[in-house]
C-alpha cells in the first residue's frame, strides 16, 4: 500500500539527513529504517548513500513521497524472489542456530552460483578465462540486471530536478581517492549508482566521463563524514544507518574471525567521525565567543574575517542505527538475499527506527557546549547518548 503523503511536521532544524551505509543484502535494514521515518512524518531532505546505501538512496530520492516505500519494497522483494521457490524457507529448521547457519550458508552458495534476480549474474564464460578485458567487463558477476531495475524503479529526472539533495560515494580506481557524486554538483544518473556499488572483483569498474570507479566502502563505509565536511553548515539531524557493527564479541572458531574481521573492516569509521566532529564544533563554538568579544577594528582584518568563515553556532544531532547481526548469519551475510532474511533484517530496521523515534530528545536542539549530541539506540531499549 503506498503510503499517505503528509506535511512534514516542525523541527528546529534545517537539514534532516539520512545516511546509508554500505552491506549488500543487509541493506533491506535501511528500507524498514525508511519506512519507519515517512509514518512517522519524517522526511529526510539530504540522503547519502555508499554501495547499496547509494542504491536505497536513488530509491528514495528518485520518487514522490507518497510511492517511495512501495518502490523499496519492490526492490528488495525482486532481488530477494528464491529461483527454487520454498526449498530456502523451511521455518521448522530455523529454530536451531546451526541449522539456521547452515542454510544461510546453502542460499549465499547459491547466489554465487547463479546470481541475485534483478541484480546480478554470472558471466559466461567466466572473466577468469580472458587473458585481457577492459574494466568495465573485468568481474565475476554482470550487473546490467540492476541497471534495468534502477532504471524502471528510479526517476532520474526527480533526482536532478527535486528538492532533495542526493550524495552518492564511490572511489577513482586510478587515483584511489575517493569521489562524491551530487545531485547540487552532477546530473545524476544511473552510472553514478552503479559506481557506488562496484565492488571487486565482484562487480566491474563503472565508467563515468572516462574515468572508472569503484565501490565507495573500499576506502570509507561511512557518509557521516560527507555530510559533516560539506557545507553550508546548517542545524542539521541525521541518522546515521550503519549495517556493520564496529562493536561485538570475540570469536571463537576461524569462521567467526571472518565475520568479526568483515564487520570491523565495513563498520569503518562512524564513531571516529562523530567524535572529531564534535571536538571541531567545541572549537568552532569557541572561536565564535572570542570573535565576538573583538573590537570593530580588529574584526575587519582579512585574518580574522578568514577565522570567522570558519567559526558556527549550528547545532547536530546524530542518531545511530546499527545493524546486530546474528549468530547464524555468518560472514557470508552480505550476500545472502533469500526473502526470508531480508524480510527479517527489513522487519529489524523498521523496529530499531520506530524506537529511535519514540524518543522525543532526538528532536530537541541540543544544548551541549559543543552543539553536538549523539545517541545510540543500538545495544538496549534505552537511549545511550553523549552529551
Amino acid at each position: 500500500m503506498a503510503e499517505r503523503p503528509k506535511q512534514p511536521r516542525t523541527r528546529p532544524f534545517d537539514t534532516i539527513a539520512l545516511l546509508l551505509q554500505g552491506g549488500g543484502a543487509l541493506g533491506a535494514y535501511q528500507g524498514g529504517v525508511y519506512q519507519a521515518l515517512a509514518e512517522a512524518n519524517v522526511y529526510p531532505n539530504w540522503v547519502a548513500g555508499i554501495s547499496i546505501g547509494a542504491v536505497n538512496a536513488a530509491l528514495i530520492v528518485g520518487n514522490p513521497p507518497e510511492t517511495r516505500v512501495a518502490r523499496l519494497r519492490e526492490f528488495w522483494e525482486a532481488v530477494s524472489s528464491p529461483p527454487l521457490g520454498v526449498l530456502y524457507n523451511p521455518p521448522i529448521l530455523l529454530k536451531e542456530p546451526a541449522t539456521h547457519r547452515f542454510l544461510n550458508h546453502i542460499h549465499a552458495c547459491l547466489i554465487a552460483l547463479f546470481g541475485a534476480p534483478s541484480f546480478f549474474a554470472p558471466r559466461f564464460p567466466p572473466a577468469e578465462f580472458w587473458p585481457s578485458q577492459p574494466p568495465d567487463k573485468l568481474s565475476f558477476y554482470d550487473v546490467a540486471p540492476l541497471k534495468a531495475t534502477l532504471e524502471r524503479l528510479v526517476d532520474f529526472r526527480r533526482i536532478n530536478n527535486g528538492d532533495i539533495r542526493l550524495s552518492i560515494g564511490a572511489v577513482n580506481v586510478r587515483s584511489g581517492n575517493s569521489a562524491s557524486f551530487d545531485n547540487t554538483t552532477h546530473k545524476i544518473d544511473v552510472r553514478h549508482v552503479l559506481a557506488s556499488g562496484s565492488l571487486p572483483p565482484g562487480f566491474p569498474a563503472t565508467e563515468i566521463e572516462g574515468q572508472y570507479y569503484w565501490d565507495g566502502g573500499i576506502v570509507s563505509n561511512t557518509v557521516l563524514q560527507t555530510m559533516l565536511d560539506c557545507g553550508p553548515q546548517r542545524d542539521t539531524l541525521a541518522f546515521q544507518v550503519d549495517l556493520w557493527s564496529a562493536s561485538g564479541e570475540l570469536p571463537h572458531d576461524l569462521a567467526q574471525a571472518d565475520s568479526r574481521e568483515k564487520d570491523i573492516r565495513y563498520s569503518s569509521r562512524t564513531r571516529t567521525a562523530t567524535e572529531q566532529f564534535r571536538t571541531a564544533q567545541r572549537a568552532r563554538h569557541a572561536l565564535r565567543l572570542v570573535l565576538d568579544r573583538l573590537p570593530d577594528s580588529v574584526r575587519s582584518s582579512p585574518e580574522i574575517e578568514q577565522l570567522a568563515h570558519e567559526a558556527n553556532e549550528n547545532v547536530y544531532n546524530i542518531v545511530h542505527l546499527i545493524y546486530h547481526a546474528r549468530s547464524y548469519e555468518g560472514i557470508q551475510k552480505d550476500y545472502e538475499f533469500s526473502r526470508r532474511t531480508m524480510e527479517e533484517h527489513w522487519r529489524t530496521g523498521y523496529e530499531d527506527a520506530s524506537r529511535a523515534l519514540s524518543h522525543s530528545e532526538i528532536f530537541e536542539r541540543p544544548d551541549t557546549i559543543d552543539g553536538v549530541r549523539a545517541f545510540d539506540f543500538s545495544e538496549c531499549d534505552s537511549p545511550s547518548s553523549k552529551n
